[in-house]
């Protein structure tokens, strides 16, 4: 029954991410079934727990067209990818951050760029924007400030080269889309781990990855889709904010809520940065 690949080191995030789980990794491990055939993540973000398990088979998403792009441009385009990196590396300063974000200001320029052009942009404005956030505004266009880092490591060669690896050595496919759509094939001997946007019931938690944001009725469509799932003898793992809102939500018998602690970085209110609690729901 295929699961987990042996582990390599090297694959791990190559990008910065809010809401990243790598603190998280040696809760979410508690968690993962040692045996399941396919995994399946639909928030993937920048992938720590999918590069993590490294599972041969995997079904991936993210409602970020461009950040799928850059997945699928490791895996097929990386010389390219690497080639344009070392350019934006050399060329990095504060003008010339500028003048790559402003890129999709004329769409139809932007709509004639290549995927490995898109993929560099977005690997270059994640590595050099401020604190690494991924943020649109309601036009769904980057708009996050330069960061003025001194040594961003724009071209993190050899990570990219081993993520590249795992891509083409094992059944990994990718979409972009919504999150449900994904999950029709999941089956009693899949894996699906769920790290959507967080609530927030004062709203200062972080969630402009995509214009329109992720509210209360997408958390209350998932956590749906979550107890569909759960019918169908799905195994499933979720992570989510520690709110009175996500417990209600997911306040059933059979589902088991573990309180954890994570380190939260990016919060619009200096209280909310620190330690928090965050959730992990699952349905075994």
């Amino acid at each position: 029954m295929p699961g987990k690949s042996r582990k390599n080191p090297l694959v791990k995030p190559y990008l910065k991410w809010a809401g990243g789980k790598r603190q998280l990794l040696e809760e979410i491990r508690k968690y993962v079934p040692a045996r399941f055939t396919t995994y399946y993540e639909p928030f993937v973000g920048a992938g720590a727990v999918l590069f993590d398990i490294q599972p041969t088979r995997a079904v991936i998403n993210d409602f970020n067209s461009q950040l799928i792009t850059t997945y699928s441009v490791v895996r097929d385009n990386l010389e390219e990818l690497i080639e344009l990196l070392k350019v934006h590396n050399e060329k990095n300063s504060d003008e010339y951050f500028y003048y790559i974000r402003e890129l999709d200001r004329d769409q139809e320029a932007f709509s004639l760029l290549t995927d490995v052009e898109i993929a560099a942009r977005f690997i270059f404005m994640n590595k050099t924007c401020y604190n690494g956030l991924y943020r649109v505004n309601s036009q769904g266009l980057f708009n996050v400030p330069y960061g003025k880092y001194k040594n961003p490591l724009i071209c993190d060669e050899p990570v990219l080269r081993a993520v590249s690896s795992y891509f083409n050595n094992n059944n990994i496919q990718m979409f972009t889309g919504d999150f449900a759509a994904i999950l029709e094939h999941a089956d009693r001997n899949s894996f699906v781990y769920f790290d959507p946007p967080y609530h927030s019931e004062d709203n200062t938690n972080f969630t402009g990855y995509q214009a329109g944001g992720f509210g209360e009725a997408e958390q209350t469509r998932l956590r749906d889709v979550y107890t569909e799932l759960t019918e169908r003898g799905v195994k499933c793992l979720l992570s989510n904010a520690d709110t009175v809102f996500i417990r209600a939500l997911y306040d059933n018998k059979k589902f088991t809520i573990e309180t954890v602690k994570a380190k939260r970085a990016i919060n619009s209110d200096s209280s909310g940065r620190g330690d928090v609690n965050e959730v992990l729901v699952r349905n075994w």
